[in-house]
């Protein structure tokens, strides 16, 4: 729109910032703005540098002279939507769509019947389009998911994925709109790529009245970046966009550009920016905006080329370029998006798509030549895992050309079974890791694929430094100790602040207070379990920063139990007297969502009496979204395969300006207070936890002691808290310079003591940890408001391999000696803090320390 702009440029800021992009320098927002006016001559000079950096790219990948396109089928599963887009002709209401006999959905029979007929025509593709949630806005789409027994529009999205994947063999490519970081998990077994345009980044379009985006709560831009930043955690190959010419000024659309290349920077999940015109539709409230023009569009192609980088995929629709196909070229694009020989474009169905014969001549008169590819681009294709699912990689394979990851022109689909792969749990890899990381170590100390994996370390190192700046406290610490003495749960945030900072005298007094809280709370004695870890397996793509346990199947140290070995453990783990096994393990793409039930189902039936306490709710995420059940059913179904209680585990800090730091794509905050809850209001209780002491501060403590006494108001669920000081020493964050090396003496008693006093009177139980601490640290914590040892561990591999000195084991015999040392008796628990049998204790007493010879499983 020509009335938001300014005036144009000065000849001297045109001159200065085509000169910069021609040198190749980095451009700021100011010039890329200026850029973004450029016509005639100045849009050639332009043009003719970003057309460079294109060619570079396309050299580099291997395919010189290339553009490429997608073969496609359209299919608009529903045309409702709860937004209301003023510029939308696709989006139509319940109405119209029963008076031209349609449903509110396509039906399952219209979705494989669409998806044939491309197959039959060669079409590779199937691009789900559709509207926003539209059950949140139409009761029609509600009554219809419910009848055909569907929880929401993305549950049917995700199965007619599956169908359209074993009855046709096309690559689903999904485009439902917002998704929540949950829903990612969910779609991504199910298509090899994922989309949606980004569009802008003017917050006034959508939060002013009258402007293109009111009354639409998905088009905030906040809202679309987020997405934009969990398909990159969650290793999604993900398409996006802006779409030109809606009102945004060209700093605005300038910005845009700025925020894909942050995003791309720092997760390398963006496989293809789509620059997109607007164009006027009839029957819009923006029917009478006139159209971005043709040389705008190729500018903000050829900005975009110089910002992205030549490593940039960049498409242009091509039946909206009015066959200015020379100019769109010229401009920089190296890809014209999905064409379909079938379906028309249901969002701008006055426009045909050209004919595939027609777009590769008018490439080549351009000097190109045009070739098929796949949804899922080439480079994704070539990384494999974690960016494709295990049980897409057979009908990707089946297209691919296994030397360029183009499309084979010449396959036509075939439908194939969209299934776990057939490994399953096969033993595999250094299995004797949990005896040997004690006497041979680690085989390195960082992964291999360390550079990449974890994403841009500078691009993090940036994120992470204002979280990591010191707050300055002027609350009275005198004040705050009074409180603490008098009533802990009257302390407001600025005293409790104050008291995370302690040191000193005011610290030897606050570890006092809390110390006789305990001992009013939970009396003297350090309770303890006799339990055995059990980490089945360490194979894991999640991208942890903090975390040295996980490995790709390749590694050195990588490893996975069978089944009949994780029972093995757990049955001699209850011969030397265990009341409970602990097991959790990597994220690993080969293990199906339903595996979890079968390691509780398989222990269980071994040792029918042994407490099973597994599945950290990162776990409970996965195998939920890799089975496609809620959160709910999976918890009832993982109970019922005979789960006991869960660890709290995975929380690391509830401040997603930490977790994003700490971790690429593990659960966000706001889903493992779902996972918790939800296992709580099941019966399924758990610990909580929180690891501390890398890039965080006081005030991110604070919120997550208030988080948690907030769920224990709520539901009663948690038995215990327990500390967990961060092991620095091969944590990737820590090797790449950005965190802290672990937290100090005076950190792990603050923590220690705040817990127990922010805690109070909702979760009584504070756990230490030996493994971390050591006998001497872990005392020091016992003294300081703790009242638990956790357990006799038996193994103990993610500590170990992150670098603690403290061994993996400690005998009963070990843990009274360290409760002797904080001047307290130690007794033994269960799980839930109960009594244990008389018989545990004998088989415990008489086993104790010589579990190392008791327990020899190296195999």
């Amino acid at each position: 729109m020509t009335d938001a702009q300014p005036g144009r440029p000065t000849e001297n800021a045109m001159r200065r910032a085509l000169k910069r992009a021609r040198d190749g320098v980095a451009l700021d927002t100011a010039e890329a703005a200026v850029l973004l006016q450029a016509r005639g001559e100045q849009l050639r000079d332009l043009s003719a540098s970003a057309a460079r950096v294109r060619d570079a790219g396309l050299e580099a990948a291997g395919r010189p002279g290339v553009i490429t396109y997608s073969r496609k089928v359209f299919i608009p599963l529903t045309r409702l939507c709860r937004d209301r887009c003023h510029y939308c002709t696709f989006v139509t209401v319940p109405g119209k769509l029963r008076r031209e006999g349609h449903g509110m959905y396509l039906s399952p029979d219209e979705v494989v019947e669409i998806a044939r007929q491309g197959a039959a025509l060669g079409c590779k593709e199937a691009l789900f389009t559709l509207g926003d949630r539209p059950e949140d806005r139409w009761p029609e789409a509600r009554e219809w998911l419910d009848a055909h027994g569907y929880d929401d529009t993305l549950a049917y999205v995700r199965a007619m994925a599956i169908r359209v994947l074993e009855e046709t063999g096309l690559l689903p490519h999904l485009n439902p709109g917002v998704m929540s970081w949950t829903d990612l998990q969910r779609l991504k077994p199910v298509a090899p790529s994922l989309g949606m345009m980004l569009e802008t980044t003017a917050t006034r379009l959508w939060s002013e009245p009258g402007g293109p985006h009111h009354g639409s709560p998905d088009k905030e831009p906040a809202v679309r970046l987020r997405v934009l930043e969990d398909a990159g955690r969650s290793n999604v190959p993900f398409t996006t966009g802006v779409l030109i010419g809606i009102g945004e000024s060209y700093e605005e659309r300038a910005d845009a550009l700025f925020q894909l290349r942050r995003i791309q920077r720092q997760y390398q999940s963006i496989q293809e920016v789509i620059v997109q015109n607007f164009r006027a539709k009839p029957d819009t409230a923006m029917r009478a905006m006139p159209d971005a023009e043709l040389e705008e569009l190729a500018a903000c192609i050829a900005v975009a080329r110089h910002l992205l980088g030549p490593a940039a995929r960049i498409q242009a629709p091509p039946n909206l370029v009015d066959a200015e196909y020379a100019l769109i070229v010229g401009a920089g694009i190296d890809d014209w998006g999905g064409v379909s020989p079938l379906t028309p474009d249901h969002v701008n169905p006055e426009r045909p798509w050209p004919h595939i014969d027609q777009l590769a001549e008018r490439t080549r008169e351009s000097g190109f030549e045009l070739r098929e590819r796949l949804t899922v681009y080439p480079e994704f294709i070539a990384r494999g895992e974690p960016w494709l699912d295990p049980r897409l990689l057979p009908h990707v394979r089946a297209l691919a050309d296994p030397e360029t990851g183009l499309a084979r022109e010449d396959a036509l689909p075939e439908g194939l079974p969209w299934q776990e792969p057939d490994e399953g749990f096969t033993a595999s890899g250094r299995t004797d890791l949990h005896r040997t990381i004690d006497t041979e170590g680690r085989t390195g100390d960082r992964r291999a694929d360390f550079d990449a994996v974890y994403g841009d370390w500078e691009a993090l190192r940036e994120q992470a430094a204002p979280g990591m700046v010191p707050q300055r406290i002027d609350s009275d610490v005198r004040e705050a100790l009074a409180q603490a003495a008098d009533d802990p749960t009257r302390l407001s945030d600025d005293q409790a602040l104050a008291l995370l900072h302690a040191d000193g005298p005011a610290l030897d007094a606050l570890c006092g207070i809390a110390d006789d809280l305990r001992r009013a709370t939970v009396g003297d004695e350090v309770t303890y379990i006799v339990t055995r870890n059990i980490n089945f397996t360490n194979v894991c793509y999640t991208g942890c920063r903090f975390c040295a346990f996980a490995q790709r199947r390749t590694d050195a140290d990588a490893y996975t139990l069978s089944l009949d070995q994780v029972a093995d453990r757990a049955a001699q783990a209850w011969e030397v007297g265990a009341t409970e096994v602990c097991m959790q393990g990597g994220i690993h793409p080969d293990l199906p969502g339903t595996a979890y039930f079968d390691i509780a189902r398989a222990v269980k039936e071994r040792v029918p009496g042994m407490h099973v306490h597994a599945f950290s709710p990162m776990e409970v995420v996965n195998g939920a979204s890799r089975t496609g059940l809620s959160i709910r059913d999976w918890l009832t179904a993982a109970k019922e395969a005979g789960l006991d209680s869960i660890p709290g585990t995975a929380a690391e800090i509830l401040d997603d300006e930490v977790r994003w730091v700490l971790t690429k794509g593990k659960l966000p905050a706001a889903d493992w207070i779902e996972v918790v809850k939800t296992a709580h209001e099941l019966g399924l209780r758990s610990s909580s936890t929180m690891m501390y002491g890398h890039v965080d501060q006081p005030r991110h403590w604070l919120g997550h002691f208030r988080t948690l006494a907030a769920i224990q108001q709520e539901t009663g669920g948690f038995t215990e808290f327990v500390t967990l000081p961060f092991i620095h020493t091969n944590a990737p964050v820590y090797l790449a310079g950005i965190a802290r090396p672990g937290p100090t003496t005076r950190d792990n008693r603050a923590v220690t003591a705040m817990a127990r006093v922010l805690l109070h009177p909702h979760i009584t139980n504070i756990q230490t940890s030996w493994v971390k601490l050591g006998a001497e640290g872990a005392a020091e914590m016992l003294r300081s408001g703790a009242n638990d040892l956790g357990g006799t561990l038996m193994e103990e591999t993610i500590s170990r391999m992150a670098g603690s000195r403290y061994g993996s084991y400690r005998s009963i015999e070990d843990l009274r000696a360290i409760a002797t040392l904080a001047g307290r008796p130690a007794k033994p628990r269960t799980t839930l803090y109960g009594e244990v049998p008389a018989e545990r204790v004998a088989a415990a007493e008489a086993s104790d320390g010589h579990l190392p010879e008791l327990l020899p499983l190296a195999d």
